[in-house]
């Protein structure tokens, strides 16, 4: 039988005996696989379902997951702010304590962040005033001298307190200072030493070394045992000089004779050039403790610790009567005039 050529009709018999019959035959067969095309349909229609199943990681992720992929974001946006506040806190205490103005590069690596975390930080600052920025740097802003008489107004340093402290510096020849316990801290609340004078081992602030001073000696002192230890473990006792106390045990009897005596001193023991005297003031109705103190260097109040200690006494029943609502008034013959022990 001749091959069947091209030009042979495909319904001849030789066609439906050719190789070809049965992929000519399958045809009909397609027709039912084109008719499934509706079927399609539906699965063309699931596009809509497919919308949440492309999003749906994102969007019902946390119905889904749950923790797994919901509390990471959460747990970091909580921690974030906290630290966003305590870095920004840092950073204001780097400008705070430099003695001229700090450039960006300085803070980033102060704080070790990057150069834009700190332009993220100092705006905020600046706007509420805490922070300006200088041709050199920043600088704490005019918003923070309200802060500090604010701080002062509310531990009742008014003009009367700051006038007094001007005039025991006058009458010892020894830088005067106001210093409180509030809630677990020890602040030197104000001082008669210069703002520029840097040198000067006690300035406004948080007290980190109130065992090693005699205004925290006379604080802690007045306070219930049970506080006492909760700031001593909190702040320890670190060794500033060879005469600090460091043992607990030495410290509860140095504390001992402070309340013996209505005085504590301290002789080299937070700075090895200077003595300071400090008697605490009757506790107020708000729980907190204040203290006035004086320093000078240790060779000049060894020649005038007479009119030193005087002047203190003087100068104590007069602060407890310009404190607010707490003091009670004290008499200068009520008040034990500290003398200086051996050495």
């Amino acid at each position: 039988m001749p091959p069947s050529s091209p030009e042979t009709p495909l319904s001849s018999p030789d066609s439906r005996r050719a190789g070809p019959r049965p992929r000519q035959a399958d045809l009909p067969q397609a027709g039912p696989r084109q008719a499934d095309l509706p079927q399609a349909g539906p699965r063309q229609a699931d596009l809509p379902q497919a919308g949440p199943r492309q999003a749906g990681p994102r969007q019902s992720g946390p119905e889904q997951a749950g923790p797994e992929q919901a509390d990471p974001e959460r747990a970091n946006s909580r921690s974030a702010g906290p630290r966003s506040v305590d870095r920004a806190l840092a950073l204001l205490d780097a400008v705070a304590d430099a003695d001229r103005p700090v450039g960006a590069k300085a803070l980033a690596r102060t704080l070790g962040c990057a150069l834009s975390t700190v332009y993220h930080l100092t705006g905020p600052l600046i706007t509420r005033g805490l922070l300006v920025r200088t041709s050199e740097g920043y600088a704490p802003g005019p918003r923070v001298p309200a802060l500090h008489r604010a701080y002062q107004r509310h531990h009742g340093l008014g003009a009367p307190v700051a006038g007094l402290l001007a005039q025991l510096r006058r009458a010892s020849g020894a830088e005067a200072y106001f210093t409180a316990y509030r809630d677990g801290r020890i602040t030197v609340v104000d001082t008669t030493a210069p703002v520029t004078d840097t040198a000067h081992p006690f300035a406004p602030g948080p007290e980190a070394r109130a065992h090693a001073t005699a205004h925290g000696k006379a604080l802690l002192a007045g306070l219930p045992r049970a506080l006492r230890r909760r700031y001593l473990d909190t702040h320890g006792m670190a060794r500033f000089t060879d005469r600090t106390i460091t043992s607990p045990e030495l410290f509860e009897a140095e504390l001992a004779r402070v309340r013996d005596r209505g005085f504590a001193v301290s002789v080299g023991e937070a700075d090895p050039a200077y003595t300071c005297l400090a008697t605490a003031l009757p506790g107020r109705r708000d729980g907190s403790l204040h203290a006035l103190s004086v320093s000078l260097l240790t060779t000049d109040f060894r020649r005038r610790h007479g009119e030193v200690r005087a002047a203190l006494a003087r100068a104590l029943p007069l602060l407890a009567e310009a404190l607010p609502d707490g003091a009670a008034a004290l008499t200068a013959d009520a008040v034990p005039i500290p003398t200086l022990p051996e050495s």
